[in-house]
This record gives structure tokens, C-alpha cells and sequence, in this order.
């Protein structure tokens, strides 16, 4: 059987609520992936970001630098050649920059994640990001809030699990492949993501493709004003691969000349929240996984994609 991904309104989850749950674990059950519409983050705010990321790759590698956390990739900025994609040695053919989490002193893990870093030459930069972060992560958690009932998960379950959550809003940015040895590197390499959800706001250019049923590689199609999202390792782990975590990739451009920016919010939970199997999703084999916390799976998979 052929992979669909749905495509649904956000407008739904008030004004058609089971339906837009049904068809929202439908397609995660199905393929781990999604495209919503009607998400209500304004075209503007989106456009500005985007004018935001393009002016800040444009600057000097050294300038750039500055903001690097020598702290694998944590915040600020990650150069170009450093992250490759679990089990493969190749470097993937991107830049990025990380927004995390803006703690109150009083959180338990203030001091712990990693502060965020701020580029003095774009002073829009902070507030801007910070609005689409917030955005981003509230749209998320009325997802995964929608996913409790048919979980048999009480309503505020995800909501603790994420409170405080080690959540990172990804902007990137992939060069013009043009001079480029691309026979063992693309923009992203095959892999499956980390967190719980991610929630991929429109690129501006095409490339994304996930891994069907039957070994083929399926274009994912969306456009600007929506957002693919797709469920991660730790919503596999925790759930026993009732929610699949998709293995994707970014390929490489046909016009070699162009760059293409993309803007991923990766939705984790807190590090100490537990991802061990839930009971009702066990099934008669028991659970796939052994035990282990988010924090703890997190820098496991950061050492697997040389960012530690």
C-alpha cells in the first residue's frame, strides 16, 4: 500500500474536534507525517523570519563564529560540514542556528540547557525569534494535547512532559551545492528526528522526502503558509512505534546555484521527563525500547551525529 500524508486545518480542532483528532492520528499512525494549514502564524511574521536568517548566513564565516556555543550545537551557531546524520560519516550540507528555551530563574533547569546566544549585528533578530518560538511551541503542544484521547492519556499528560521543555527552534540554511563534491554528502542524509514532534514551517524551496512502506522516497508537498509535522524518536520510543519515527531527507537541487533556508521547531520534553513505553501501547510483545529519560536519549543521539 502506497504512503498518503493527510493534509489538515487547524480551524478543525475547534470546530470539528473528533474529526480533526481521528484524521490527525490517522496520519501520524500511518506515515508519521502531517501537513497543517490554518496554523495562524501570520505570512508577515514568517516572510521577516526568513529576511532575518538570509541576513544573518550572509555574514562573514568569521562573523558567524562568534556565535558558535562549543557546546554541540546547543544554541547560537553550528558552521557549516559539523552535523551528519546518524551512522553516516558524511557531513550534511547545511549552516544553522539554534533558538532554545528562555527560562525564568525559578525553573529547575535554568543554568542547566544552555543559554541562548544573540547576533548583536541584526538587533530584530532576539524579539522576532522569540515570538515564532513561542508560536511554534504553543501550536505544538495543542498537537500533542489532541493525541492524549486516543492514547487513553490523561489531558495534561504531554503538557507535563513539556513544561520547561529542552525545545529548539532550527533555522537553516543550505548553500548552493554549486563547486561542491556532492557525491557522498546532501543537505540532510537520511534520518529519523529526535524529539517528540517537529513542526517544519514552509522552506523556500523544495527537497524534503520521506521513507515509504515500500523502500520509496516520497516528495513531501506543502507550501509557505503551512507546516509539515512529523513525530520523532522520542514519540516512537514512547509510544512503541504506535507513532512511527519517519526516516527523511533533504535532497540535493536540481539548479545547483540556489541556496534554501528552512525553519524546523523540534518539540522535546523536559530532560528528566521519562520516554518508557506506556502500558496501553505495549501490546502483546511488550515494549521495543528499554527505559531510558529524555536527556539522556538526547545526548545519545547528539554523540551519534558528531555534534558531541
Amino acid at each position: 500500500m502506497s504512503t498518503s500524508i493527510k493534509h489538515l486545518s487547524v480551524h478543525d480542532l475547534k470546530n470539528d474536534r473528533e474529526t480533526f483528532v481521528a484524521d490527525l492520528y490517522e496520519g501520524l499512525t500511518d506515515c508519521g507525517f502531517v501537513v497543517l494549514r490554518d496554523h495562524g502564524i501570520a505570512k508577515a511574521d514568517l516572510e521577516k523570519a526568513y529576511d532575518l536568517i538570509k541576513a544573518f548566513f550572509a555574514l562573514p564565516v568569521e562573523t558567524k563564529l562568534k556565535y558558535d556555543s562549543g557546546s554541540g550545537g546547543a544554541r547560537g551557531y553550528t558552521a557549516f560540514g559539523r552535523e551528519n546524520a546518524a551512522g553516516n560519516p558524511h557531513s550534511d550540507l547545511k549552516e544553522f542556528w539554534h533558538v532554545g528555551q528562555e527560562l525564568a530563574p525559578t525553573s529547575p533547569y535554568f543554568g542547566i540547557y544552555e543559554p541562548n546566544h544573540w547576533p548583536e549585528e541584526l538587533p530584530e533578530f532576539k524579539a522576532h525569534m522569540l515570538s515564532i518560538y513561542a508560536q511554534l511551541e504553543a501550536l505544538g503542544k495543542s498537537m500533542l494535547a489532541a493525541l492524549t484521547g486516543p492514547l487513553g492519556l490523561a489531558p495534561d499528560f504531554f503538557d507535563n512532559m513539556v513544561e520547561d521543555g529542552n525545545s529548539v527552534y532550527r533555522l537553516l540554511h543550505y548553500p548552493a551545492v554549486e563547486g561542491m563534491d556532492t557525491s557522498q554528502s546532501m543537505r540532510a542524509a537520511p534520518h529519523a528526528d529526535i524529539n517528540l514532534i517537529t513542526l517544519l514551517l514552509g522552506a523556500t524551496d523544495s527537497g524534503l522526502e520521506l521513507l515509504g512502506k515500500e523502500g520509496e522516497w516520497i516528495p513531501v508537498a506543502s507550501t509557505s503558509d503551512e507546516i509539515v509535522l512529523d513525530t520523532g524518536d522520542m514519540m516512537s520510543r514512547l509510544t512503541n512505534d504506535v507513532f512511527p519515527s519517519t526516516v527523511h531527507r533533504v535532497v540535493n537541487p536540481a539548479v545547483q546555484s540556489s541556496s534554501r533556508y528552512s525553519m524546523p521547531f523540534f518539540l522535546h520534553p523536559h530532560s528528566a521527563a521519562r520516554l518508557d513505553c506506556l502500558p496501553q501501547c505495549a501490546g502483546e510483545g511488550g515494549a521495543k525500547y528499554p527505559p531510558i529519560s529524555a536527556g539522556e536519549f538526547l545526548q545519545q543521539r547528539l554523540r551519534e551525529i558528531g555534534l558531541v
